[in-house]
């Protein structure tokens, strides 16, 4: 039996095929799952509809997850179309691109704003929504990053907002335990998708990530997927309000060694 056979998993923030959501919505299908997926608006649909297609997936609904009647509604379409859901995954993040450069003094009140909404209260907004479809046994996974606890220079408000993401996840934990719905978070090393573009300075530091990480190698979305079919499957039933880092090992290092490999 596959680990996700029989379980229903709705993927929020799929939108290419570089995306993270895409490499966990390959990796839950491959497990079992009946998968559901949802996109940031109109301008991403010609996009997630093939990906969509390949995979055989049929639930494929737009949510702006900035506005509470949109996920409202995407509840409602989900219960009528699978009645109740097993996992919920949030890989939504989002800061204007003038606020990923420079000092982070520099951050704006409505850079600030836009960076907590989006990347932050929307896990919240979406718990809240689909709280009643959840079943028993059932996942709530979020995306996050290390420079929520370390800084990484020019990720600026991401880094606070993946910060508060956390200990949003930790929370959510505590409110959904006595329900027997878990809720973790991984933390992935630097991938090239869409979102990470935005980050100044970000190609000079995935050049430099496998040259630090005590496996020497970089974070594939396969990765990433693998380890979301494990937080949400029965083997981890009692693992909540927890943060695994996919990273190569990169978050235990405390001064780096750059190790070429023509040494």
């Amino acid at each position: 039996m596959k680990l996700l056979e029989g379980k229903t998993a709705l993927i929020f923030g799929l939108a290419n095929e570089r995306s993270i959501a895409w490499g966990i919505t390959r990796a839950m299908h491959e497990a079992g799952a009946q998968i559901g997926l949802s996109y940031a608006g109109e301008a991403l649909e010609r996009r997630v509809r093939p990906l969509a297609e390949r995979i055989g997936c049929t639930f494929v609904e737009p949510c702006d997850v900035t506005q509470d009647d949109q996920i409202a509604d995407i509840a409602a379409k989900a219960k009528e179309a699978f009645g109740q859901i097993d996992i919920l995954v949030h890989s939504i993040a989002y800061a204007l691109r003038e606020e990923l450069t420079g000092p982070y003094y520099n951050t704006s009140r409505e850079g600030f704003r836009v960076a907590m909404d989006v990347s932050v209260y929307s896990f919240v907004a979406l718990a809240r929504a689909f709280q009643p479809l959840l079943r028993p046994g059932g996942a709530l996974l979020c995306m996050t990053y290390y420079g929520s606890v370390k800084v990484a220079p020019n990720y600026n408000v991401m880094g606070v907002a993946k910060a508060a993401l956390e200990a949003s996840t930790r929370y959510l934990a505590y409110d959904f335990g006595p329900q027997k719905v878990r809720v973790n978070a991984i933390s992935a090393g630097p991938i090239r998708t869409l979102a990470a573009a935005g980050v100044s300075g970000f190609r000079d530091m995935y050049r430099h990530f496998a040259e630090i990480a005590p496996l020497g190698e970089n974070i594939t979305t396969e990765d990433v997927g693998q380890a979301a079919v494990f937080l949400c499957s029965d083997m981890a039933r009692h693992i909540t309000g927890e943060v695994l880092y996919v990273d190569s090992g990169y978050n235990i290092v405390g001064v780096p060694e750059i190790r070429r490999k023509d040494a």
